[in-house]
């Protein structure tokens, strides 16, 4: 059966779940809250999600719980879903248990094979979990990949001739549903099967193609890792403000309005980074000052050209 989706239009979040709850899983016997996804500024109607057939998501860690939230939120039936994770985490066991989905520890091949296997592991484990998780992979399954650095043919070679293969890279904005999901397909996935991709990746945020592969370790260097250099900013404004000598509560408050309220208005605006930088920019005034220093030589620029180097060549490094 091929993995295509099938797309309805509502205004309204997902209802109660379609079945019954199942009996509990020792892995999420301790749930607590804390994965309800937030409301998006300027949200538009949810599209709701089906499949023509199972979904399997293997890994249930922070990136993977963000896609299963998205999924429900689009209204996915939780019966469509298998979540293969051995210990989740406990906002994500709260998750499961609400919709009445159970985590198992293993799976055995199924029939009819899932319609689509995405497989959300560390990429550090992939090659000791991957070959045991090829086998659920049927002839017309979309096998899709968001593990950092594993290149499609790591994941060709354990499945069978022909096999469907998407390599993703998201970013963990998709758990506010702002992410940020870059894919390159191989030449195998149906058109049908690309806007399945599409439409669970973009569950979470925005999701953008690429046609050469290479071209996906600077993707990782820029949008996957590129939330933490933001973080480390806010960081280092944060610490700069108290040595300034204001309180760490009030600097810490300021650090984190400031990059939130910086990263909305260049979400909203048309104009481009560079005229509303030059916008704060008096000449001789206070920005003037601090950019001269964060322009000049060794300066945020040129840091920030070594991190995302060095991001690349360790995305790299991971694929070999």
């Amino acid at each position: 059966m091929p993995a295509s989706a099938i797309i309805r239009r509502s205004s309204s979040w997902f209802g109660p779940a379609r079945r019954a709850a199942r009996r509990w899983s020792p892995p999420c016997s301790r749930p607590r809250a804390g994965l309800e996804r937030r409301g998006r500024p300027g949200r538009r109607p949810v599209t709701r999600l089906a499949l023509d057939g199972a979904l399997v998501l293997a890994g249930a860690g922070r990136m993977g719980g963000a896609l299963l939230a998205g999924w429900l939120e689009r209204g996915l039936d939780p019966a469509q879903l298998i979540v293969q994770d051995p210990s989740p985490p406990a906002e994500v066991c709260r998750l499961l248990k609400v919709h009445g989905i159970e985590a198992r520890s293993a799976l055995q091949p199924m029939m009819p094979p899932p319609a689509v296997l995405l497989v959300a592991v560390k990429p550090q484990v992939m090659d000791a979990v991957f070959p045991s998780l090829a086998a659920l992979a049927g002839p017309q399954t979309l096998v899709v990949s968001i593990a950092a650095g594993r290149k499609l043919s790591g994941f060709e070679r354990h499945l069978v001739p022909g096999a469907a293969v998407i390599r993703a890279m998201p970013n963990t904005p998709a758990a506010v549903g702002l992410g940020m999901t870059v894919c390159v397909a191989n030449t195998h996935v149906t058109p049908a099967q690309r806007a399945t991709c599409e439409l669970l990746l973009g569950a979470v945020g925005e999701v953008a193609w690429i046609d050469d592969e290479a071209d996906m370790d600077a993707v990782t260097a820029v949008s996957g890792s590129g939330p933490a250099y933001v973080f480390l900013l806010a960081e280092c404004l944060a610490e700069a403000a108290i040595e300034a000598g204001l309180s760490e509560p009030l600097a810490r408050k300021l650090a984190r309005a400031t990059v939130v309220g910086s990263g909305e208005l260049l979400r909203r605006s048309a104009d481009d980074p560079a005229v509303l930088r030059q916008n704060v920019t008096s000449p001789g005034g206070t920005t003037a000052a601090a950019l001269s220093v964060l322009m000049g030589p060794g300066g945020l620029k040129e840091l920030l050209a070594k991190a995302v180097a060095a991001a690349a060549t360790r995305s790299r490094e991971l694929g070999q």
